[in-house]
């Protein structure tokens, strides 16, 4: 097991550095309260706009909140609304896009025609409609996060059911009478869970970056809630010159998620297809002796 581990180590550097960089983001959200050194919410008017130092590492902001502990805090967030987001838009895309490529058809053709028309408006658009709907709070920005990425993401699994439809296991399923349902979980769902995984990986990333851009027009999650994108686009983007600690280091933060989502996701898509040449290449070393 350790053997083939180093193996896909050495295959894919960048996957392995950037599933890294997600176990330590994930052990800082949950480690939090033990690795925060000051409260992330407690403001002291004497300590504003304070340089990085001992008692700060990474400064202050202009309510003398400690930058670090914000940032470690924003963890939580980040991570919270990236989850969520993914958990909701796989879901509602596995659903459309299983029903749509297994049943085909006028399912098919009512099921695309409005994801069409959802892909018809730029993304960011849809993210801002559904917000002005909603209104803000996390909860809101999961909610709508997670329906912005379900048409492009329904696409994709559609395509997948469309490559296995048609296999012989299915026509053998089928002649033995079982139902939909069962040849839905028994057989499609495990042949498309790669592609699933992968789309899941990639939204993460992709979920972070939209919540900084909501924050930035002022829809994203509201203070005084340690978010990275609240905090970039914020209060740290008022003070880039008088305190551009402020922004850096939550813009470090979430390029490191982003970079560290994205490296992952890239490298499951390469190791999981066959037909790639990364997962053809893998595929020829772990089955060395």
């Amino acid at each position: 097991m350790t053997s083939r581990a180093m193996r896909v180590i050495r295959a894919k550097p960048l996957g392995a550095v950037g599933g890294l960089l997600i176990v330590v983001l994930a052990l800082t959200a949950v480690l939090a309260p033990a690795l925060a050194p000051h409260d992330p919410l407690k403001m002291k008017s004497s300590e504003r706009l304070q340089a990085p130092g001992l008692n700060h590492p990474l400064g202050t902001d202009d309510f003398g909140r400690d930058i670090l502990s914000r940032v470690i805090y924003g963890a939580r967030i980040s991570m919270l609304l990236g989850l969520g987001a993914v958990a909701i838009s796989t879901l509602l895309a596995a659903v459309i896009g299983i029903l749509s490529g297994y049943y085909g058809g006028r399912i098919d053709t009512i099921l695309q025609r409005c994801i069409d028309t959802l892909m018809a408006f730029p993304a960011f658009v849809v993210l801002l409609t559904i917000m002005a709907m909603l209104g803000q709070g996390l909860g809101n920005v999961i909610l709508a996060l997670g329906i912005g990425a379900t048409a492009g993401n329904a696409r994709i699994i559609r395509s997948a059911v469309l490559a296995i439809r048609e296999n012989q296991y299915l026509e053998v399923a089928r002649a033995t009478g079982c139902r939909d349902w069962r040849i839905i979980t028994r057989h499609v769902l495990p042949n498309i869970a790669a592609p699933i995984m992968v789309v899941a990986t990639l939204g993460l990333g992709v979920a972070i970056l939209a919540e900084s851009s909501l924050s930035f027009l002022g829809f994203g999650v509201p203070p005084p809630t340690p978010s990275w994108g609240a905090m970039l686009s914020g209060s740290g983007r008022t003070y880039m010159i008088q305190a551009p600690w402020m922004a850096v280091f939550p813009g470090i933060a979430i390029s490191l998620a982003v970079f560290g989502f994205n490296m992952l996701g890239d490298a499951l898509r390469d190791l999981l297809d066959p037909k790639l040449r990364g997962g053809a290449v893998l595929g020829q070393r772990l089955n060395r002796p």
